[in-house]
C-alpha cells in the first residue's frame, strides 16, 4: 500500500473509537488522548466528529459511545454467514453437554467471539459476540495461534500484552510456544484457569472444506465441577463431532 493511499484522520478516529471498552465506558479528552495516543486537539476533533454524527454522547466532560456505534460491527456480523451457520449445531451442543459453547475468529493478538450459546455464566465479564480476549491465554487462542505457521505465531504472541491474569497463567514465550506446538499436534486445546480463575475450556479448530482453519469451537466449564485433566474425555467427542458437521457448510 503506497503511502499516499493511507487516510491518517480516518486511522485517527478509528483509535478513538477503540479507546472505549467494559473497563473504561465513559472517557474525557484527556483520557481518549493517552489511550489512544494521539494529542488533545486530535482526540477533541475526533470526538467532536463522531458526537456530531452519532456515534457518541458528550455530557460537557465525557464522553461515551451509543448504539449506532454497533452498525459498524453489524457489517461484519451480517456480511459473513459463519454466525448464522455456527448458532443452531451450537445451541444443539450446548443443550447437549449442559455447559456454555462458543465460536471466535483470530484478530491480531485477540480471538472475537462471533457466535455463543450459554447455559450459565461462568465467568466474571459476560461474553457475547464481539467480546474479545488475549489468544494467547484462550483455549479457542491457542488452537488459531497453532493454525498459523511457527513464526506467525510467535511474533503474534510476542506483540501480544501478556499479563499474569492468574496464577496459573502462561506468560513465558518459550513455554507458550511448546503449548502452541502441542496444540498443533494434538488437535486441540485446553486451558485450566489462567484466563480467569474457576474456568476450563476445551477447545477445536473449525476446518472449511478446503482444510484450512477459520474459527475455534469451545466448551467452557467450571472448575469446581470439572477439572481440566477430564474435559478432553468428556467433551472432545461431541466437539469433533459438531466440528465435522459444520466442515462441509464452512466455503
Amino acid at each position: 500500500m503506497a503511502d499516499t493511499d493511507f487516510m491518517g484522520g480516518f486511522a485517527k478516529g478509528l483509535s478513538v473509537i477503540e479507546a472505549f471498552g467494559e473497563a473504561q465506558p465513559r472517557l474525557s479528552i484527556a483520557e481518549v488522548s493517552k489511550l489512544a495516543g494521539l494529542d488533545r486537539a486530535t482526540a477533541r476533533r475526533c470526538l467532536l466528529t463522531l458526537a456530531t454524527l452519532g456515534y457518541a454522547d458528550y455530557d460537557g466532560k465525557f464522553f461515551s459511545l451509543t448504539p449506532k456505534i454497533l452498525r459498524l460491527g453489524h457489517a461484519y456480523l451480517s456480511a459473513t454467514p459463519l454466525p448464522q451457520i455456527v448458532q443452531p449445531l451450537l445451541d444443539r451442543l450446548s443443550e447437549d453437554v449442559g455447559q456454555s459453547a462458543s465460536v471466535s475468529v483470530l484478530d491480531g493478538q485477540e480471538i472475537v467471539y462471533v457466535a455463543r450459546a450459554s447455559q450459565r455464566r461462568v465467568m466474571s465479564i459476560n461474553l457475547m459476540p464481539g467480546s474479545r480476549l488475549p489468544a494467547y491465554c484462550a483455549s479457542m487462542g491457542r488452537v488459531l495461534l497453532a493454525a498459523l505457521p511457527e513464526e506467525e505465531a510467535r511474533r503474534r504472541i510476542e506483540t501480544s500484552p501478556r499479563e499474569q491474569a492468574t496464577p496459573k497463567t502462561m506468560v513465558d514465550i518459550t513455554e507458550l510456544m511448546d503449548e502452541i506446538g502441542r496444540v498443533r499436534t494434538q488437535g486441540y486445546a485446553v486451558i485450566d484457569q489462567e484466563l480467569e480463575l474457576g474456568l476450563c475450556s476445551i477447545a477445536v479448530p473449525l476446518l472449511d472444506a478446503r482444510g484450512r482453519t477459520v474459527a475455534a469451537l469451545n466448551i467452557g466449564a467450571p472448575a469446581a465441577q470439572i477439572s481440566a485433566n477430564d474435559l478432553a474425555v468428556r467433551f472432545l467427542p461431541p466437539l469433533q463431532a459438531v466440528a465435522q458437521q459444520l466442515r462441509p457448510l464452512l466455503r
